[in-house]
């Protein structure tokens, strides 16, 4: 799967900070978002894709073959962080992935987390040079730990500022990395079609930023 067009939603507004309990990534959280208020994220629609508020959650259509969307919450740069989201594929194609971006630049590169619906995954750079996918030596790899073909998924990512980079499943820790070319940056959602037209649907819920300690 190849990274034809970046297509970017640039939030407007920023997300209130909201406060949780203690717990193993630190004392708060830096982001919370259950997208029950409709005007923090990114939004929009085109012939190609579709981003928007929906049933509570942010929904993600592609329409385009082999196209990448995402969207932001605000405009903040994090460093050191643990990301959470739980993902609900709608997808028809089973190659269409979704996931976390994480230390993404005002250039629009970024790291990104990805898993498909037939149980593949990829951590991965995007740069000016284009996609590199970062594990299993430039491949997307398979993990009898990402369940093909479920409902929902509960994707995980830390994005340590030493350079680690971790994938997680449904609590279970998929893959990780090391790379060092993004320190900081901000923290967004995607969905990436495979070769199929109008295949790839993605809702996004419970998103959480929290500090790694």
């Amino acid at each position: 799967m190849k990274n034809n067009s970046y297509s970017l939603f640039i939030a407007v507004t920023v997300l209130v900070l909201a406060s949780l309990a203690c717990n193993m990534f630190g004392s708060s959280a830096l982001i919370e978002d259950d997208f029950s208020d409709g005007d923090t994220w990114g939004t929009g629609t085109d012939d190609d894709r579709s981003v928007k508020y929906s049933n509570g959650a942010l929904q993600m259509s592609v329409n385009k073959d082999l196209y990448f969307v995402w969207s932001t919450p605000n405009g903040e740069d994090y460093e050191n962080v643990h990301i959470e989201v739980t993902a609900y594929n709608h997808s028809t194609d089973s190659a269409g992935a979704f996931g976390i971006i994480c230390n993404l630049q005002i250039t629009n590169t970024s790291y990104y987390f990805a898993i498909t619906g037939n149980g593949k995954y990829a951590i991965g750079k995007y740069t000016f040079a284009g996609d590199t996918l970062l594990t299993n030596d430039g491949q997307w790899g398979d993990s009898n730990l990402i369940k093909s073909g479920a409902d929902s998924y509960h994707i995980g990512a830390d994005c340590n500022s030493n350079g680690t980079l971790i994938l997680y499943v449904d609590g279970q820790q998929i893959d990780s990395v090391s790379d060092t070319a993004y320190a900081s940056g901000n923290v967004g959602l995607f969905a990436w079609s495979g070769e199929e037209l109008n295949g790839t649907d993605v809702s996004f819920d419970d998103f959480v930023v929290k500090k790694l300690k």
